[in-house]
């Protein structure tokens, strides 16, 4: 008997979505602020999965359950944000009762002829997952429902030929602050970041250590978040904000090190080395070697003869 594939539905306008919630139509057709603060809402009549072509910035002020949030778990009663991009499959197969809150659906087109529209491409925490959603002390909750309560004033009172300016700033306003309070808590995070740190170092030396660059090259940046259970966006954005480098300068970090183990304690030539490290040709080595040494492998190992 064939297992059965869980269909994606893709929701292709905010009409759309409004029409499966059992709303009224939006008043603006390029973006939306749903409210459910009041319960009225009911989220799980959306699909267990699915694809949408706009943005969604959800701000939960109330979540029965909880969710996991790297090797832990951390409920969302004290209030959270969660970023989606067009494109991404999104939705969850658990149901949650009791819930509170608002959702910002925004189409790319409304964004059209402003700044913004190529700005919201780079903000990583749109490719972040549902348990990395950033979670707000009781102050930041306050100011992420004031710009809210903006947009939701705006457009229900007054649409006019300067609603969207408005609204588009208070849009980046939002993006602002949801950048500087991740990084809060990434710094706040300290227990989970530590452990996160100490995994990623073993990871990578277990890796280096065995044949594994030899049979699958260099290890990549996804391969590390998958292994530590985070998406490589948010997992370069920590690492960055705690050590100052992303996820790729930590590989070269443990790969220069580990060579200058190779080329200092064996006789294995340059291009062995290169090899055994996950290189396809010797020349990229001693290439990646010189920029982060200012030396060559050859200069390197004739200082310890």
């Amino acid at each position: 008997m064939k297992s059965e594939t869980l269909k994606v539905i893709k929701l292709e306008s905010i009409t759309e979505v409004h029409r499966m919630l059992g709303l009224p139509g939006p008043v603006h057709p390029l973006i939306s602020l749903m409210d459910a603060t009041e319960g009225q809402i009911d989220l799980c009549r959306l699909p267990p999965s699915y694809v949408t072509g706009f943005y969604k910035i959800s701000f939960i002020t109330k979540l029965g359950g909880k969710f996991k949030y790297g090797q832990g778990y951390y409920d969302f009663d004290e209030g959270s944000l969660l970023f989606t991009a067009p494109n991404q499959i999104v939705g969850s197969t658990e149901k949650y009762e009791d819930n509170a809150g608002y959702s910002l659906i925004i189409h790319p087109d409304f964004l059209q002829g402003y700044p913004l529209a190529k700005k919201i491409k780079n903000y990583g925490f749109f490719s972040y997952a549902a348990n990395e959603a950033l979670h707000l002390s009781e102050q930041e909750r306050a100011t992420i429902l004031s710009i809210y309560t903006i947009i939701k004033e705006e457009l229900n009172s007054r649409i006019d030929d300067f609603s969207q300016e408005v609204i588009i700033a208070q849009i980046e306003l939002l993006l602002s602050y949801a950048k500087r309070f991740y990084k809060r808590q990434f710094l706040t995070r300290q227990v989970v970041n530590n452990e996160m740190l100490q995994q990623l170092e073993e990871l990578l030396n277990t890796y280096f250590n065995g044949e594994e660059p030899g049979n699958n090259g260099i290890p990549t940046v996804q391969y590390l978040a998958e292994a530590l259970n985070y998406t490589p966006n948010y997992l370069s954005d920590m690492l960055r904000s705690l050590t100052g480098l992303n996820a790729q300068q930590h590989i070269h970090q443990k790969l220069i090190e580990r060579s200058k183990e190779l080329l200092s304690t064996t006789n294995l030539t340059i291009s062995e080395v290169a090899y055994k490290l996950g290189f396809g040709y010797p020349q990229s080595f001693s290439r990646l070697f010189k920029i982060k040494t200012r030396i060559s492998p050859i200069q390197f190992r004739s200082t310890f003869n």
